[in-house]
């Protein structure tokens, strides 16, 4: 196979990928739409990126972290705005 062959295959195969990617974008964006009248969304996703975070950490760490956020999230004053 000659390299035009290898980058044009390498090419097809990039944007075969691009498109599943946004068809999956559009899949999440239409799941989420689904349930925003059901529930709050915005909370919903902090939540998940809170929970995916938290994957990631032993459990000692998990500790540490929820330590480490009550400190500064007493020293914003947070005005919640809805």
């Amino acid at each position: 196979m000659t390299d035009n062959e290898l980058v044009g295959e390498l090419v097809q195969r990039l944007m075969r990928v691009e498109h599943e990617i946004g068809l999956l974008r559009e899949d999440r964006k239409n799941l989420l739409d689904e349930y925003k009248d059901k529930m709050d969304i915005k909370v919903f996703q902090a939540a998940l990126r809170i929970a995916k975070i938290k994957a990631k950490l032993s459990s000692t760490s998990e500790d540490t972290l929820d330590s480490v956020l009550e400190v500064v999230e007493n020293k914003f004053s947070i005005d919640w705005i809805d």
